[in-house]
């Protein structure tokens, strides 16, 4: 495997390419049915070896925008219909929707639509998560206490701003899913934790100034 960042598998139909530097390797891809991505295969990710639309749907299961793919038709991956935060047992926001987030690279065109935000305060790549919430011990189950003041309608993009040595700060339709899979609060805009002290979790407390968090 290519030590650059970005790996590009390229097909007649359509290329998918693989980006080292968000992979938390989850295995939505390695355990998807089919020959599109086999593991100790060279290359493991084959795009000629499955329909067009199989590997649209496959690499659109990825959820940290490690995946994305670029389909000669000049079919974009569609924004899903709704904004979501999936508030992950002991691990990372999971988002997707039609983000927008605050100095994301060009190169990392995956993240346009789905994305795993650190929220334990150790990752080695904020704001991305890498894993390190296991190396941390961070422990949150994903509950969400708060139902938010609702939303009149759904879609539409969802700004994710850094607040320097703070939390992440959303603002357009947003549901937000507990880590038990209910749909847990609904609103336009919040701060959410990502320096792990917080006592309201998934929303900033300010706790990240007491905890002496550092976003960089």
């Amino acid at each position: 495997m290519s030590n650059e960042p970005v790996t590009l598998f390229e097909g007649q139909e359509i290329d998918v390419s693989w980006d080292g530097r968000l992979c938390i390797h989850l295995g939505e891809c390695g355990k998807a049915e089919g020959d599109l991505f086999v593991g100790g295969r060279e290359p493991w990710c084959r795009p000629d070896a499955v329909s067009r639309a199989e590997v649209r749907e496959v690499v659109e299961r990825c959820p940290t925008g490690a995946l994305s793919y670029r389909d000669k038709t000049g079919e974009p991956e569609p924004a899903p219909g709704e904004n979501r935060v999936m508030v992950a047992n002991n691990g990372p926001l999971y988002l997707s929707g039609d983000l927008e987030i605050e100095g994301a690279p060009d190169d990392m065109p995956g993240v346009r639509r789905r994305v795993a935000l650190c929220r334990c305060g150790a990752s080695k790549n904020k704001p991305f998560c890498d894993n390190s919430h296991a190396e941390a011990r961070f422990e949150d189950g994903g509950a969400v206490g708060s139902r938010g003041p609702g939303l009149s309608e759904h879609g539409g993009p969802l700004k994710v701003r850094l607040m320097p040595d703070g939390p992440l700060k959303l603002e357009g339709n947003l549901t937000i899913q507990a880590g038990s899979g209910r749909l847990a609060w609904e609103g336009t805009q919040t701060a959410l934790c990502r320096c792990g002290a917080s006592k309201n979790k998934p929303f900033c407390d300010g706790s990240h100034r007491a905890a002496g968090f550092k976003s960089d």
